[in-house]
This record gives structure tokens, C-alpha cells and sequence, in this order.
């Protein structure tokens, strides 16, 4: 009687790649929020291939590996990412004149959504680790920031209080993606990224 052979394909955990994507871009796009740098154009770049790419390839990953936050969370945000390269590449005119009827509000409510959506995320994050927790409510002050400062209320202050956001965000995941990069590599904890707080139990 012939025996059946089954073959497992093991695939690596690809989070380190999705959050350096992420901090990376957060990294670039906070110096122009924080005037240390002008424009938008060379955003662009970073935002379609760190931004978007490298998160929705990881998300892909972990859809595979049955790892439901990450393909979850590291999936839209890539695609906020790739949403926000085409909004700069239309924003200067890499399609053509802008149109008068253009309104960049839109812009600020799909912030919005993307900051009602988080506030869950942000509960599992903490879930997560502690890190990624901190991650999500720096994301919640950019993305709000972002979404009010884009619909006229008081743009300068929470222009700048986006870019700082932004930057924390970008810090914290260098330090994220370093930590999930070695304590993979090494099979055991060589950076903490803190304990999940226990305030939601997971079902048995």
C-alpha cells in the first residue's frame, strides 16, 4: 500500500519587512510636515515602494501564515500608502493640470476613516505588545491631525503635531522592526517590545 507524502512549506515571518516599510516612509514624509525639508515629489517614491509595497508584501506573508493581525493591519496600511503616492503624484500635476473642482478635503475625511478604523486596531495592538500599541495611538494623533488640519481647522498647530506624530511613529518602529528582526533571527528575546496588557482575553 503506497504512503502518502505531504509537503509543508514553511514561510518566514515577514512583520520586520511591513514595519521598516512603515517606519521608513513615516520617517521621510514627517520632515516636510515639520518644515525640515519642502514638497512632496521625492515623497513619492518612498511612499509607493516602502510605504505600500513592502507592507502589502508582508501583509500577503501573513495572510499565509494564518498571522491575522499583520496581514490585516500591515495590508491597509499599504494601501493608505499607495493611496497617499497617487494623492502627492495628482497633487503635482504628474497626471496633468489639477482640476479647479479638485477638493483636498476628500483627502482629510479618508484620514478620518482611517483614524475610526484604527481606534480597533489600537485596542488588538495593545494586545499584540506594547510597542505596537504606542505605534497605533501616535498613528490615532497623525491620522486625526491629519484629517482636521486638511479640513481648515487649525492647520498650522496640527500640522505640526502630525509631523511630530509621524516621526515618533517612525523611531518606535525602526526600534520595532529591529527587535521582531533579532529576536527572530535569534529564536529568543534580544529586545523587548513589551508584554501584551491582558485587558482583552483572547477566546480559548
Amino acid at each position: 500500500m503506497s504512503q502518502v507524502q505531504e509537503t509543508k512549506i514553511v514561510t518566514a515571518d515577514a512583520t520586520a519587512l511591513g514595519v521598516f516599510g512603515l517606519s521608513l516612509i513615516t520617517f521621510v514624509a514627517s520632515t516636510s510636515k515639520l518644515g525640515w525639508t519642502t514638497g512632496s515629489v521625492y515623497l513619492i517614491p518612498w511612499a509607493i515602494f516602502l510605504g505600500s509595497i513592502a507592507q502589502i508584501w508582508a501583509a500577503a506573508i501573513d495572510f499565509k501564515r494564518n498571522s491575522y493581525f499583520g496581514a490585516v493591519v500591515l495590508g491597509a496600511f499599504g494601501l493608505f500608502w499607495i493611496a497617499v503616492g497617487m494623492h502627492f503624484a495628482i497633487a503635482n500635476g504628474w497626471f496633468g493640470a489639477v482640476p479647479e473642482n479638485a477638493d483636498p478635503k476628500q483627502f482629510g475625511f479618508a484620514c478620518l476613516a482611517f483614524f475610526f478604523f484604527c481606534i480597533f486596531v489600537t485596542v488588538a495592538a495593545f494586545e499584540a505588545n506594547k510597542v505596537f500599541g504606542v505605534i497605533l495611538v501616535l498613528i490615532l494623533v497623525l491620522l486625526g491631525s491629519l484629517g482636521l488640519s486638511s479640513l481648515g481647522i487649525e492647520k498650522e498647530l496640527l500640522g505640526k503635531t502630525a509631523g511630530w506624530a509621524e516621526f515618533g511613529i517612525s523611531i518606535l518602529g525602526f526600534y520595532a522592526s529591529g527587535a521582531i528582526f533579532l529576536n527572530t533571527f535569534f529564536g529568543r528575546q534580544i529586545l523587548p517590545l513589551g508584554k501584551p496588557m491582558g485587558w482583552v482575553k483572547k477566546a480559548a
